[in-house]
């Protein structure tokens, strides 16, 4: 009885990890590097550092307008954009057409544990000239 009970533990320590971090919107709950959503990444920061001089209206930019800058299929902007407004990460204005914003604010309050979060502060890979001119 006890060797399989000591079965059963190491196989529930195996895999609880797993049963508990399930997928949300398509990518782990478990912040890896692997694993990480790169098109919400790419969506994320281009509106984190976004300027006044890369849209045409003053109240954000159009998930259109950000799929030509980013060269992203609409759909994707768009899947990518919903994820990122669900967290609050981001505002939008208007009905036709949507006017996306970032919104600093909400990000700051986030959880840092948040994946997302995490996401979007790992700049390992990040390319600041592509935001910056210096």
């Amino acid at each position: 009885m006890n060797i399989i009970l000591n079965k059963i533990i190491k196989i529930h320590q195996k895999y609880l990890l797993i049963c508990f971090f399930l997928p949300y919107y398509g990518k782990m709950e478990i912040y890896d590097v692997e694993q990480e959503d790169k098109e919400l990444k790419r969506v994320g920061l281009e509106l984190m550092f976004l300027t006044p001089e890369k849209y045409s209206h003053k109240d954000g930019i159009s998930a259109v307008e950000l799929s030509k800058l980013l060269d992203m299929p609409i759909e994707t902007v768009k899947r990518k954009l919903k994820i990122l407004f669900d967290k609050g990460i981001i505002r939008v204005r208007g009905i036709n057409p949507k006017l996306w914003k970032f919104d600093e604010f909400n990000f700051q309050r986030m959880d840092e544990d948040d994946d997302v979060f995490r996401l979007l502060c790992s700049f390992d890979d990040v390319d600041f000239d592509r935001y910056f001119t210096y």
